[in-house]
């Protein structure tokens, strides 16, 4: 038996609308170990700069290999593609975005309130539970 993992990515609102229509969520090659961690089942929240919650979707694959263009590299170093990469599938995408300034305050996992952007300059990170349960109830009263 496996823990489920929870895990916050960091997007902007161009590649969100890729993620939602191809229902599919990519990292550089940078982050080809962490996104090695996701497994089938675990949640992946969207995090759409600036300053707002997407949605939250389940992870329906093993990570793969696709280097096929579908993201959009702007605003990244070179031609990013984001190629290691899951399949996903929508559990709670709400009609407008969540703010995410009021939930900054419930989340466990940024100790530092001041300075919170610190914590989202990276692809993707793990969060605790308590933490997704609290963007959930979020997404979900959207």
């Amino acid at each position: 038996m496996f823990m489920t993992g929870y895990w916050l990515c960091v997007t902007n609102e161009r590649n969100w609308n890729v993620v939602k229509k191809k229902r599919v969520w990519g990292v550089p090659a940078k982050n080809e170990r962490l996104i090695k961690r996701v497994k089938k089942g675990d949640f992946l929240v969207f995090y759409v700069s600036p300053k707002r919650i997407g949605g939250i979707f389940r992870v329906v694959s093993e990570p793969f290999f696709d280097d096929s263009v579908l993201f959009s590299s702007e605003g990244f170093s070179g031609n990013e593609r984001f190629p290691h990469r899951v399949k996903i599938e929508p559990v709670a995408i709400p009609k407008e975005f969540v703010e995410f300034d009021p939930l900054i305050p419930k989340l466990g996992f940024i100790v530092n309130k001041e300075r919170w952007t610190g914590y989202l300059r990276r692809a993707m990170l793990n969060i605790p539970e308590k933490d997704y349960k609290t963007i959930y109830e979020a997404v979900r009263k959207k």
